[in-house]
């Protein structure tokens, strides 16, 4: 008998959360060899896996609520950290350099409503 992962359905608000990990993913692994072989840019790179993690886990339906139940805090997590280390103001926004930024956050902030949306459909 096959034993293999299987690929499972995808629903709408899964495919959304695949598209905004996605988003997030690639902007983490983007930047992580641009901030160097250090401890911010392995962090980078580590939360692109978390992100790709998540994909992997609705692409073959593996654990989902408890993926969702992680996703959650660690995202949350990406937006404090964010935040922290950049203090942004309105001159940093007014500027125009923090493209990347607020498309990052921006995903992250959907993918926290619909990972949330999604694990509350798994309590029922």
């Amino acid at each position: 008998m096959d034993q293999s992962p299987q690929i499972s359905e995808i629903t709408k608000p899964q495919f959304l959360t695949i598209i905004l990990s996605a988003i997030t993913g690639a902007i983490h692994f983007y930047l992580a060899p641009q901030i160097g072989l250090n401890s911010l840019g392995v962090s980078f790179a580590v939360a692109g896996l978390g992100f790709t993690a998540l994909i992997i886990s609705i692409i073959f339906n593996y654990r989902l609520k408890l993926a969702y139940l992680l996703a959650i805090p660690f995202t949350l997590g990406q937006i404090v950290i964010w935040y922290y280390m950049n203090r942004p103001s309105l001159e940093f926004l007014i500027r125009g350099e923090p493209f990347l930024d607020a498309l990052d956050k921006l995903a992250q902030i959907l993918l926290i409503l619909t990972v949330s949306y999604l694990y509350l459909k798994e309590e029922k």
